[in-house]
């Protein structure tokens, strides 16, 4: 499609809006959209262009747009100017997150907000608050079965409450993230209730049939997400006396977005929750978003052209709020959801560095960074304005999601690999401090992954248990060793809240009988505040983490090599036992940072010298940023102690 069609459709439509819009001032909106809308309508076109009303779609999508910019606050307004203006902004080395539950870290969003200080003296500047709209009592799935999405859970408090959060948080130059489930609903959401009493128009809204025939063929090649819990990809609904698609639990049912008004009611949702105050929006189980037989229903080409689509349209509306792509999949499809542009991200600016997670977790029960050398050689470079959200821990399990050929480079067979790997974190291992369960079991696969809360499975709990001051001094380095490799990879560092003064697992979740049947449960604690007190007192356990992190944070701060732009050289340090890589500053080529992590219980030593072209470090006297002393050196020999990490610069350039 030229130009010049696309500038004469763009004015039929906006001669088609509707007349309260077309009076009011919309000279930002109508510059974006001009920009935008070449692209727009070409991706929604390709979608839905054989539809009878698809025009008519077309000026509801860009009606849509209108009224949220309308409605978008002038402070709002002004931040995506700014942002516009410095468009990587969200590449900075300042920024440091932590996931939490409302009720879990402070009971609801008041309680939350009464304990941003808390936060900011740790140094976290980016909040993602765990789902908080409505859902049913039971069948939640931990806030991820959404029944309005547009009214807060009065459990965690109300649209207000939220908007007064986000205020609060901006007067701190504090980042709102917010979750948005695009997949799927709630079957007590109006839409499943209309559909339920049989309503067409809403059942188009969902995947809905009569009989077994499609269903059948879809589940010849879908997997099962959860297989234990809830088997199949497809529910029987008594009261329609239909099946209906539901991937995940039999009480969540799938959007489908082969219909167009399911992709404008979502994109409306999306910007509602942007006008709210997020400054990012977590878009949940993105891989999913099409469906089509004869595939997996995972990853297909046009879930990303919904995701672009998304992104341009709110590039329009609200282009200050960035987008997260929930998509645990393997490294050559996480890098899709960055966009296919060589450099600017078209769908989502962050993605789940997933990938990373699971690896430094096998490093952890190995005590060996070979797989992590050979599995972080193969993921693939993002794109320039694009940057990986790197974390140790979340509210989900852990997935052994690494590349079957790495593991088998990394001389290792896969599937015996794995099930040592559940082995020891499951605590079935002898040699294992581990306390965590297995969950997700497929009897069929022999697949299974992982619960827990980070101190349990790296041995904290039992070491406490036995009052064993080695162990839980080597727990400790630990934690710090794996927040320490977030922290420099390149990318947002996403700590999980209750980490940070070393929570343990919570078995209390049993007898909730809506959480019994859900060990993940166990790594998503109550936050116990007089525990966090303790950080207080110098050498409990919880000052020696919460401290070591505050340290960690503040020196990646005030680092500028820790920006992500691309700026990261994988080393090979030919130690199994080490990881080693370089960060160089953007700004400054000689101003670089060595990070090296030990994962082995002894001492391992690196031979500088074998550092190509690093000179600087073999004949410098190294400085550790973190702890501001000299390592240990014996010519050319870097002692690094077991469980520890360095960032080393060359004291010579300070």
């Amino acid at each position: 499609m030229y130009e010049q069609v696309s500038h004469s459709l763009l004015n039929n439509i906006l001669d088609e809006l509707k007349p309260d819009i077309r009076r009011r001032d919309l000279r930002h909106f109508y510059t974006r959209l001009g920009a935008n809308f070449y692209a727009i309508y070409s991706l929604f076109h390709h979608l839905y262009g054989k539809r009878a009303d698809f025009q008519q779609q077309m000026v509801r999508l860009v009606e849509v747009m209108a009224s949220r910019y309308i409605e978008r606050p002038a402070p709002l307004k002004q931040l995506d100017i700014g942002r516009e203006a410095d468009h990587e902004w969200f590449l900075s080395q300042e920024w440091v997150g932590m996931a939490l539950y409302t009720d879990g870290f402070a009971g609801n969003l008041q309680g939350l907000r009464s304990h941003l200080s808390y936060l900011q003296e740790l140094g976290v500047n980016m909040v993602h608050v765990m789902p908080i709209l409505k859902c049913p009592q039971g069948a939640s799935d931990g806030g991820y079965a959404v029944s309005d999405f547009r009214d807060i859970d009065e459990r965690a408090g109300s649209l207000t409450d939220l908007q007064e959060l986000a205020t609060d948080m901006r007067r701190r130059n504090m980042l709102l993230t917010l979750d948005v489930v695009v997949n799927h609903t709630s079957d007590e959401h109006l839409w499943a209730q209309w559909s339920r009493a049989g309503d067409g128009h809403y059942q188009d809204y969902y995947y809905i049939f009569d009989n077994r025939d499609v269903p059948d063929m879809f589940e010849e090649t879908m997997p099962e997400i959860f297989p234990e819990t809830a088997p199949g990809n497809f529910t029987y609904d008594e009261t329609m006396q239909k099946w209906v698609m539901t991937v995940f639990n039999s009480y969540q049912w799938d959007l489908n977005y082969s219909n167009p008004a399911v992709f404008i009611e979502m994109l409306d949702i999306i910007l509602f929750w942007a006008n709210q105050g997020a400054d990012i929006v977590r878009l949940d189980a993105v891989a999913f978003l099409w469906k089509k037989i004869g595939t997996t229903c995972q990853n297909e080409r046009e879930a990303h052209l919904i995701l672009q689509l998304m992104k341009d349209c709110s590039q329009v509306t609200a282009p200050g709020a960035l987008f997260i792509a929930e998509a645990i999949v393997a490294p050559v499809e996480i890098i899709k959801y960055f966009g296919e542009d060589a450099v600017i991200a078209k769908e989502c600016e962050i993605a789940y560095n997933a990938t990373f997670m699971a690896l430094l977790w096998e490093s952890v029960a190995t005590k060996s960074a070979k797989l992590l050398n050979q599995g972080i050689r193969s993921l693939p470079d993002k794109l320039d304005r694009a940057t990986w959200l790197n974390y140790v821990r979340c509210h989900d399990d852990i997935g052994l999601g690494f590349d079957d050929a790495d593991i088998v480079r990394a001389g290792y067979e896969p599937f015996a690999h794995r099930r040592f790997l559940v082995d020891y974190f499951t605590g079935v291992y002898d040699a294992s401090p581990a306390r965590g369960q297995p969950f997700g079991v497929n009897d069929k696969t022999g697949d299974a992954r992982i619960s827990g809360a980070l101190a349990s499975l790296v041995g904290l709990e039992e070491a406490i248990d036995h009052k064993d001051e080695d162990a839980i001094s080597n727990s400790i380095n630990l934690i710090l060793l794996l927040h320490s490799m977030i922290m420099a990879f390149g990318g947002l560092p996403l700590l999980y809240h209750g980490d940070e003064i070393g929570t343990l697992n919570d078995d209390s979740f049993r007898k909730d009988l809506a959480k019994a049947g859900d060990n993940r449960w166990m790594h998503r604690p109550k936050i116990d505040w007089d525990k966090a007190e303790l950080r207080h007192r110098h050498g409990t356990v919880e000052e020696r983490i919460f401290s070591g992190l505050q340290r960690m944070i503040a020196v990646r701060k005030s680092t500028p090599a820790f920006a992500d732009y691309n700026n990261r050289e994988l080393l090979d340090s030919a130690n199994p036992h080490l990881f080693a890589f370089m960060r160089a500053n953007p700004h400054a080529g000689s101003d670089s940072v060595l990070v090296v992590g030990n994962f082995d219980a002894s001492p391992q030593s690196l031979t500088l010298s074998d550092l190509s072209n690093r000179g600087q470090f073999e004949y410098g006297q190294l400085r550790d940023l973190y702890s501001g002393e000299a390592p240990t050196q014996f010519k050319d020999q870097l002692v690094v102690p077991a469980y520890r990490f360095y960032w080393l610069t060359d004291q010579r350039l300070y």
